[in-house]
C-alpha cells in the first residue's frame, strides 16, 4: 500500500521521521548507507561516504528510505536526483510515498481496496 506524498508537504511529512538510508546503485548493486538528512528549501542535505560519492558520480538517481518509527508504521520513500557539492550531498526530491504492506494495516487486510490502509497527507 502506498500513498503519494505531495512534494509541497514533504517538510511536514519528513518532520515525523528520524534517520534514513540513502540507496545508490553502481555495477548493478544497490548500496545502503545510514544518513541524517536535513531538508533545506526543498532539497535534502546529507553527509556522504566516498563510496556514496562514487556511486552518485556514476548514477545520480538515488532513494532516501526513512523507516517507520513504530512497529507496522509507514516508511517514507523519497526518490531524487543527487549532486555532490564537495561538502555535502544534495538530493532534490522527484517523488515521495508513504508505504507499508497491506498486512500491516490497522485491522488487517480486507476484501475492499485500501479500506484499512489509505492515509491522506
Amino acid at each position: 500500500m502506498s500513498t503519494t506524498v505531495d512534494l509541497e508537504s514533504l517538510a511536514e511529512t519528513v518532520a515525523g521521521y528520524g534517520s534514513a538510508y540513502v540507496l545508490t546503485t553502481t555495477d548493478a548493486r544497490v548500496r545502503a548507507v545510514a544518513v541524517d538528512p536535513v531538508l533545506v528549501d526543498g532539497v535534502f542535505q546529507l553527509t556522504w561516504s566516498r563510496r556514496t560519492a562514487a556511486n552518485v558520480a556514476a548514477n545520480p538517481v538515488v532513494t532516501l528510505l526513512f523507516p517507520p518509527l513504530e512497529p507496522r508504521g509507514y516508511s517514507l520513500i523519497v526518490d531524487g536526483s543527487a549532486e555532490d557539492t564537495g561538502d555535502v550531498l544534495h538530493v532534490s526530491p522527484t517523488a515521495a510515498v508513504l508505504h507499508r504492506p497491506i498486512a500491516h494495516a490497522d485491522g488487517g487486510p480486507t476484501a475492499e481496496d485500501c479500506t484499512d490502509d489509505c492515509r491522506r497527507i
